[in-house]
């Protein structure tokens, strides 16, 4: 019998608060299975938190926080509230408090769900974001407002052990793989920053060995992920082109509602966070039309960080097992709603118990 282990849960606004509770129900069947004990911990913080009291979470929160094994969040944001208050608010701090300096995005086709690309059934990679510092950066502000010369000037921060934590860990990572990892840059254009990013990554790669890197400039690697996405292993990224590189991979297997990920802090010295890269989609919340198979999967990703390896591809292979078998939700050409999928997820867990439990 394993150690009970506590998982804080935001589900957050609009969707989230659809999406989490089915993909805790799924968590819950496989954690019965494979004799595992969670403590979910609600909190319900987030936009509703802030319009009563105008903050997303509590003063304590990041203190309440550290006393879990992981967070599972659903997502944040609704349109009466900037996302610079919703986003700096949680999520951020959240981020940079606990050190979950590694963000961590799988890019996969999943059978039954249609890629818009014509070779879309072989796509298999995963991005590694710098998660902590680089493009957003706090450093900044505004001058002359309101007058005709009014300017904005944001710096973009990166530090070596920023740089190099990053490229270790997706080194590493590479290595467990096919051993390619491709490193996005903007060195030409970006004089300072992307040149030592460049630099970094080199000597970490050089001193890691056995991984082969390429250095590919942004915009030629966003051509190359919609023409050649299966000549992808692992890829890494700053803050900012990891960010904008993993919705467009979410886009190109099918469905940014699929796409999940995990905020890491690898040495497990502070809980770690998962969430779906999709927002809260208020034009559907309440409707039972959300696609919880991002939080389900990062479920599966928060299953494994926990070392619960075996359950969390039993959980992985109960909802691909659902997709392929052509149950999918609105946003993927299919009619369940998320109840019904969820339901079918709960079946296809039962029924491959017998297979994968210990």
């Amino acid at each position: 019998m394993s150690a009970r282990q506590r998982i804080a849960v935001i589900a957050g606004d609009g969707i989230g608060k659809e999406v989490v509770p089915a993909a805790i129900e799924c968590l819950e069947s496989i954690a019965s299975i494979h004799s595992l004990k969670f403590d979910f911990v609600d909190l319900p913080w987030g936009s509703d938190h802030y319009m009563a009291t105008g903050s997303m979470m509590p003063a304590d929160g990041l203190e309440q926080l550290s006393t879990h094994d992981a967070i599972f969040l659903g997502a944040v944001g609704i349109p009466e509230i900037p996302d610079t208050e919703t986003l700096w608010g949680l999520l951020i701090p959240i981020r940079r408090y606990f050190e979950q300096y590694i963000n961590l995005r799988p890019v996969r086709s999943l059978a039954g769900v249609d890629s818009p690309l014509k070779a879309g059934s072989n796509i298999d990679f995963l991005i590694v974001r710098e998660n902590n510092e680089g493009e957003y950066s706090e450093i900044g502000g505004r001058i002359y407002r309101g007058l005709p010369q009014e300017a904005a000037v944001q710096e973009s921060v990166f530090t070596r052990h920023g740089v190099q934590r990053a490229a270790r860990y997706a080194a590493t990572l590479a290595a467990s793989r096919a051993g390619r990892l491709t490193s996005a840059t903007k060195s030409n254009g970006i004089v300072h920053t992307m040149p030592f990013w460049d630099e970094i990554v080199e000597q970490v790669v050089t001193e890691a060995g056995g991984v082969e890197l390429e250095t590919v400039l942004i915009d030629a690697l966003a051509a190359r992920m919609v023409l050649k996405p299966w000549s992808l292993d692992v890829v890494v990224a700053s803050n900012l082109f990891g960010d904008i590189l993993s919705d467009l991979g979410s886009a190109l297997t099918g469905s940014i509602g699929v796409a999940p990920s995990a905020n890491l802090n690898p040495e497990r010295k502070h809980p770690s966070l998962f969430e779906p890269v999709h927002g809260s989609a208020p034009d559907i919340a309440g409707k039972g039309l959300a696609n919880p198979v991002g939080q389900i999967w990062s479920g599966v990703m928060m299953l494994d960080h926990l070392g619960h390896h075996e359950a969390a591809m039993h959980l992985s292979h109960a909802f691909e097992d659902v997709l392929a078998a052509g149950i999918s939700t609105r946003d993927l050409g299919g009619s369940a709603s998320t109840e019904e999928f969820t339901t079918a997820v709960l079946s296809a867990i039962s029924e491959t118990a017998k297979v994968v439990a210990p």
